[in-house]
């Protein structure tokens, strides 16, 4: 199996600032990373995880639709 990490870089293309996303078992999902020298973690289960996405698939498609307008 492939080894590696996937992280999510801050906007401001500080190489320090990013997110990932770990996966632990069927029930748990972990968000965690670094803001200015700082590590945090958010413990999400899975049914707030899965509200998690959809509310943030709802703001990406506002992004989309004031681009398009």
């Amino acid at each position: 199996m492939a080894k590696f990490d996937l992280k999510f870089l801050d906007l401001n293309e500080d190489l320090n600032d990013y997110i990932k996303v770990n996966y632990t078992d069927e029930n748990t999902i972990f968000i965690s990373g670094e803001y200015d020298n700082y590590n945090f973690l958010i413990e999400l289960d899975k049914s707030t995880a899965i509200k998690f996405a959809k509310t943030l698939r709802t703001e990406i498609n506002k992004i989309k639709d004031e681009d398009n307008g």
